[in-house]
């Protein structure tokens, strides 16, 4: 197979600024797709990714948007048919990893997670859908989370949030499976990432209590690998599975 497996393609990444997203954007972009990287703040990370891209010959732009709101996925999804005339790769990358225990988790803590999480993920398919029915082969890719599979402390709402990816994923395979969308969720594990010490961003418990066959961590490379390949020509008798991506730390 050709190695610009996605040439010609269009692809958005939500929550591409950094780390796991960042890697998806850039790989998808070094596969030949024209990515829009999106951040809901994050500016000159997003600048970045796009430079980054566009130094290796490749095609992107970037929008700033909060997708847990109508008319910021919606916005988000304007700019990418603006910037490239439409869409085939729909990755919903954008989370909020927060850690509160459940009697100091109040209801506005609670609803961001849930909605850039799992509110996010359905407002993207949602605008999504009038582009990608016109591609040839689209796919949506909704990246999950190990936690939501093993459990873990003061993390209720990321792994309530998580999990509903994984029904998500299912009645999207079911529903959009006769106009050729593929739509699988990847769930990666004790991936080396950049985290925030403060206001509870470091971390996870589970990090240090679960351990990997393979003795590493991964990294976000491979995650971006793997979507990569659900994204792609190779993948496309695949659809409504869950995969895991993890060392060995879960096995399913």
């Amino acid at each position: 197979m050709s190695t610009l497996e996605l040439n010609g393609r269009v692809a958005l990444v939500t929550g591409s600024a950094k780390n796991i997203g960042r890697s998806i954007a850039l790989k998808l972009a070094s596969q030949g797709a024209r990515v829009m990287v999106h951040a809901r703040s994050s500016e000159f990370d997003c600048k970045e990714v796009v430079s980054h891209i566009e130094r290796f010959g490749g095609h992107a732009s970037y929008h700033l948007s909060d997708i847990s709101q109508p008319e910021g996925a919606q916005s988000l999804l304007q700019a990418t048919q603006k910037a490239f005339g439409g869409l085939d790769v729909l990755v919903n990358n954008a989370a909020i990893r927060r850690h509160s225990k459940f009697e100091q988790l109040d209801w506005l803590e609670w609803r961001e997670v849930m909605g850039t999480i799992l509110d996010g993920a359905y407002l993207c398919a949602h605008a999504a859908l009038p582009l990608l029915r016109v591609s040839s082969a689209a796919s949506i890719v909704n990246m999950g989370g190990m936690s939501a599979h093993t459990g873990s402390k003061d993390r209720a709402h990321v792994l309530a949030a998580k999990s509903g990816l994984i029904g998500l994923t299912r009645g999207l395979a079911h529903d959009l499976s006769a106009e050729g969308i593929t739509v699988n969720c990847l769930v990666p594990g004790l991936i080396d990432t950049e985290r925030g010490e403060s206001a509870g961003h470091g971390a996870p418990e589970h990090h240090s209590r679960n351990k990997t066959l393979l003795g590493r961590r991964g990294t976000p490379e491979e995650v971006a690998e793997m979507v990569a390949f659900l994204s792609g020509p190779r993948a496309r008798y695949m659809t409504g599975q869950t995969v895991h991506l993890n060392g060995g730390a879960f096995l399913a």
